[in-house]
């Protein structure tokens, strides 16, 4: 019986938040997510933490050429053309619908990849035991809504829906790939994380550096630091002058990068880490890193 409840009750939940991600406003919408993820009600018109300025941006930065940086076919012609199509992964394919996939033509290992949102993926390790089925349900979860509305994000807004292919990038070093992801405060790196310990005991760990590569205090709430501090990039350098270039005239922008066997490849551009309502600890560092970014309504 408690099973049969709670499925309801999730049902309830879902379909409620469903509901208001669809029919209300975009500011309406922001404050009442805000409220449910910190449990107060955020500051829009004199934002002062990192995630109420992000909200602020959601609602008021709005240039067209945000689309082209989050769409994931688009963004490989915005980095190509401001850092260098050498540093851009590759695409084996682009089609409009799974349907349209040609199997045959892909390479034994590959990864396919929502070109409109954040985080649909799926990846094939070997083409003879990969399940087309199962991946079709993995990448059509998401297919014919629209990203943005679940925490109005609206560079994702209207976007095409496509499915990429690209190679499985692997590193000689480990399994899974480390990512390198800068944050950048209207258009200068101030820090990066380390992801590693990917699918291993412990769970992912983040380790926050300056652009010194000296490690930092502060984390992502809900994420520790390896014990093992991971090896800083070999093209750091790189990491921080294309991390300039690529955010040059916005307020924030999160770039990610990957490095294979000393190669460097630009990943993806995001402009509000997760969603915009992930926290840092200690708490102090969500009104330091918002003093961070500065918006025009800060000087009024």
């Amino acid at each position: 019986m408690k099973k049969y409840v709670k499925k309801f009750l999730l049902m309830i939940y879902r379909w409620t938040w469903k509901f208001m991600a669809t029919y209300f406003s975009d500011r309406f919408y922001i404050k009442v997510k805000y409220m449910f993820n910190f449990h107060r009600l955020p500051n829009l018109d004199r934002p002062q933490t990192f995630q109420e300025k992000l909200q602020w941006i959601k609602l008021n930065d709005r240039k067209p050429v945000y689309h082209n940086m989050v769409d994931k076919v688009e963004a490989k012609k915005f980095i190509a053309n401001k850092v260098g199509e050498e540093y851009v992964i590759p695409t084996l394919g682009v089609w409009n619908s799974f349907d349209e996939i040609d199997f045959d033509s892909l390479p034994n290992q590959f990864i396919l990849k929502g070109t409109f949102d954040s985080g649909t993926y799926c990846i094939c390790k070997d083409k003879r035991t990969f399940n087309i089925e199962e991946a079709k349900k993995r990448l059509l979860v998401t297919w014919g809504q629209d990203y943005y509305i679940w925490s109005r994000e609206w560079p994702y807004k209207d976007l095409k829906q496509r499915i990429i292919a690209e190679p499985l990038l692997k590193d000689y070093e480990g399994e899974y790939l480390t990512d390198y992801k800068f944050y950048t405060f209207n258009g200068e790196p101030k820090f990066f994380y380390i992801t590693s310990n990917r699918g291993e005991i412990g769970g992912l760990k983040e380790d926050f550096f300056d652009v010194d590569g000296t490690l930092l205090e502060f984390n992502q709430k809900g994420y520790s630091n390896n014990p093992r501090t991971p090896k800083l990039p070999k093209n750091l350098s790189k990491m921080l002058n294309f991390s300039m270039k690529l955010a040059e005239n916005t307020y924030h922008l999160r770039v990610d990068f990957y490095e294979i066997s000393g190669k460097l490849y630009c990943g993806e551009l995001t402009f509000f880490d997760g969603g915009g309502f992930c926290s840092f600890v200690p708490k102090k560092y969500n009104k330091i890193l918002g003093d961070w970014i500065k918006l025009p309504i800060d000087k009024k």
